[in-house]
């Protein structure tokens, strides 16, 4: 029997588990079936560029396809989790779109003007589950929230140590389980168990220690293209072929615990460049970069999807602070156009550049020692 309502919402990286799993565990069963969303292919960019404006960022048109996949599945309930810079308005534009494109269907935000309200979120989300009481959906809200730390701080160990484990693909195998187990998760319980499993695991990975030819990447930049890898074309995989250490920021335990709180400390990090937050994500493009310096990182990517403001506002400043600090920066824009081999070969000759760099430095600094 077909359902009354069937609930679909885009791709960002992994985080389309827990939306997955809050979503099917708040919602009435016999009313509703909540979609899971295809992963991004070549096809959902192709489809959402085709009825979005030539000049709006790629997360927007990636969004699109990701609605259009869903409809074609059955959905007439469409979902949008994001914010933080126009990204947080863009579902009305893409309401009116859809809609125009002959659809049907319930549009809901989860965030406001000002941002995220748990009661108006609440409110919305009953059309799903009549029956929903408050307590349920912010203990399904936290436990959604839980679950996205501790993925992130799994991935982060795992994205730092990755070229530092002494048998190789044991954090593949672990990782591909874990997103596995995270599917099962509906209570705390389950979820204090499965952080556990998994601390375990982890810790018995054996890592060698870093050494002084180990080539070290940062990446700063934009939050989609950060945090969905086909939207980047796989960077961090494509930089750890490279046996690189790879560090990246951005995360949505960042954005939604963390962020707010290190507004202070970001602009005294980045005082000697900026004078106010000039939006989104930029300063924290400039502290980060400058953080990577002081830890002595060889290289650093700068990257954004095509029409980013915050970000090409960044980016003079990224090349003040590149010649003043003589630290190579590398900036990779992305769009529909953008082609896998075009970045591939910019990776390859980066990482030759830093290696042929850092291989001069140790030849300079063992020709200082024989002069001593």
């Amino acid at each position: 029997m077909r359902k009354k309502y069937i609930v679909g919402f885009p791709v960002l990286g992994n985080y389309y588990i827990p939306i997955y799993n809050f979503l099917n565990n708040i919602v009435d069963k016999e009313l509703v079936e909540v979609l899971m969303p295809n992963k991004i292919t070549d096809e959902t960019i192709v489809n959402g560029a085709k009825v979005s404006p030539d000049f709006v960022c790629v997360p927007f048109k990636y969004n699109m396809g990701n609605y259009i996949e869903a409809i074609e599945k059955g959905a007439n309930v469409l979902i949008q989790a994001g914010g933080g810079c126009r990204y947080g308005y863009y579902f009305e534009l893409q309401e009116q779109i859809l809609k125009d494109m002959g659809n049907d269907f319930i549009f809901i935000s989860f965030l406001e003007e000002e941002g995220l309200n748990i009661k108006k979120l609440y409110n919305k989300l009953k059309i799903l589950n009549p029956n929903l009481r408050f307590s349920e959906f912010c203990y399904q809200g936290g436990l959604a929230v839980s679950t996205v730390k501790i993925m992130d701080d799994f991935e982060t160990y795992m994205r730092n140590n990755y070229n530092l484990q002494i048998n190789e693909n044991e954090f593949d195998k672990i990782e591909e389980e874990m997103l596995n187990d995270i599917l099962k998760i509906n209570t705390l319980s389950k979820l204090v168990k499965f952080k556990n499993k998994y601390v375990k695991k982890l810790k018995q990975v054996n890592l060698r220690k870093i050494n002084n030819d180990d080539i070290k990447i940062g990446i700063v930049g934009e939050l989609f293209t950060s945090m969905e890898p086909f939207s980047s074309f796989f960077i961090e995989k494509e930089l750890l072929n490279y046996k690189c250490i790879v560090k990246r920021y951005t995360t949505v335990t960042y954005l939604i615990l963390q962020k707010g709180f290190a507004k202070k400390k970001v602009m005294k990090k980045a005082s000697g460049y900026i004078d106010y937050h000039f939006g989104a994500d930029g300063p924290e493009t400039i502290a980060h970069t400058l953080e990577l310096i002081d830890k002595n990182y060889d290289g650093i990517i700068h990257i954004k999807p095509f029409g980013c403001s915050p970000e090409i506002n960044a980016m003079p400043i990224l090349q003040k602070i590149s010649r003043e600090k003589n630290i190579p920066i590398m900036y990779l824009t992305f769009d529909e156009q953008t082609t896998s081999t075009g970045i591939k070969t910019r990776i390859e000759a980066f990482y030759d550049m830093l290696k042929m760099k850092k291989d001069q430095n140790y030849a300079n600094i063992k020709e200082e020692k024989v002069y001593e």
